[in-house]
């Protein structure tokens, strides 16, 4: 009799769960329609600039700098490694593997190049993490700070990167609907979320720090509040959530000789470690003390503006699972040492930073805020076209 009654509540569970969806879509499309005008307007302009200097906006877009090791991971696989006359040491282990194993799902169904195949992924991940965003905004501050916050998402001065065969996207796309199934207290989503996302990018394991962080404060509350071991779902939430990361990073180690760490040592060798922020710091000092390209003073400030919002968040108490995963962001950024003009790219996934930002936008005045938002485009719009077409330096 149990079993009668369960499979009909089980479909109409499934059936109401669609148009629920629906309705969540609706409600966050001005935020999503602003989003996609934010980007292709900074892709227009960047668009504009690279024909006036005979450059090609799609090579920029789709191959420069990480793209081109993405486009040959998902071509031929790993085992590509570079010597420079420096010493430095590019291996293609350092990358991690969901983004070009989606590259290569796309160019296996679709006749399409691998720059192109990256920028779909990429274009349709920035969609999803828009939306996720505007989610998880919506969940806790209500929608108008949410449309804010998608809004500001879209026009930080490096926004480029979103619309670039890079990882970013995808990577914030799974955080950021991560996060929200945290809160909606959705544990198998969160744990495998945390888990895919742990396969993007390096600093990913933010997620699963944020999952597993939440997990063990739910298992806490229910061991006081129950007495007995939890429910099992939370379990499998904080198990599963950092398989992704540490399974790769052990991977890499182990074809290394080193399982613990191989994978380090590869990213020693791109210059790239973490050494609580003695090299960034030394950095800064020569930016301080001399002339410098605009796009290291650009990363420079931009870091700044990231801890100052950071101090604002927990002034402003978020979750718990937000508060970890932006603390763990902040901190790779601020203490890592190696590619300093990258930090903003960075910090891009790390959106709570924006939320002090979206509350006071909302809360201000409609000419006041159109000042604002106008400032941040024209920032946006230019330091992404600099950052592509004049810049020397790797984003």
């Amino acid at each position: 009799m149990s079993a009668e009654i369960t499979a009909p509540a089980r479909r109409s569970g499934a059936a109401l769960a669609a148009p629920r969806r629906l309705t969540a879509l609706r409600r966050a499309a001005p935020a999503l329609g602003l989003f996609a005008a934010a980007r292709l307007t900074g892709m227009l302009c960047l668009a504009v600039w690279a024909w006036h200097i005979g450059r090609s906006p799609r090579a920029l877009l789709a191959t420069a700098w990480d793209a081109d090791w993405y486009i040959k991971i998902a071509a031929n696989g790993y085992g590509r490694t570079l010597y420079w006359p420096d010493g430095t040491v590019q291996s293609d282990l350092a990358f991690f593997p969901f983004y070009p194993g989606l590259m290569r799902a796309v160019t296996s169904v679709l006749p399409v190049a691998g720059g192109t195949a990256g920028l779909m992924v990429s274009w349709t991940a920035a969609g999803a993490a828009a939306w996720g965003i505007h989610a998880v905004g919506e969940r806790l501050y209500g929608r108008r700070t949410a449309g804010a916050l998608v809004l500001l998402w879209g026009l930080l001065p490096h926004s480029i990167v979103l619309s670039m065969a890079y990882t970013e996207p995808v990577m914030t796309a799974l955080a950021a609907w991560a996060l929200w199934a945290v809160l909606e207290r959705r544990w198998l989503w969160a744990g495998a979320l945390a888990a895919l996302a742990g396969l993007s990018r390096p600093n990913a394991v933010a997620v699963a720090a944020a999952v597993t962080a939440a997990a063990a404060v739910e298992l806490w509350r229910q061991w006081r509040a129950r007495g007995g071991p939890g429910d099992w779902r939370v379990w499998l939430a904080g198990a599963v959530a950092p398989l992704g990361w540490c399974g790769y990073v052990l991977s890499v180690g182990a074809r290394k000789g080193d399982p613990l760490g191989g994978y380090f040592a590869v990213q020693a060798a791109w210059t790239s470690r973490f050494d609580f922020g003695v090299g960034a710091l030394r950095f800064v000092r020569k930016i301080v003390t001399g002339p410098f390209d605009l796009g290291y003073t650009m990363a420079f400030l931009i870091t700044v503006a990231g801890l100052l919002l950071f101090a604002l968040l927990l002034l402003e108490r978020p979750p718990l699972p937000l508060l970890v995963y932006t603390a763990v962001l902040v901190l790779i950024t601020v203490g890592g040492s190696g590619f300093f003009e990258s930090k903003p790219r960075f910090l891009l996934p790390a959106f709570p930073l924006l939320l002090p930002l979206a509350g006071a936008l909302t809360r201000a005045r409609p000419g006041a805020a159109a000042v604002v938002t106008a400032a941040l485009a024209a920032l946006s719009f230019a330091y992404g076209t600099y950052l592509l077409t004049l810049a020397p330096m790797a984003l």
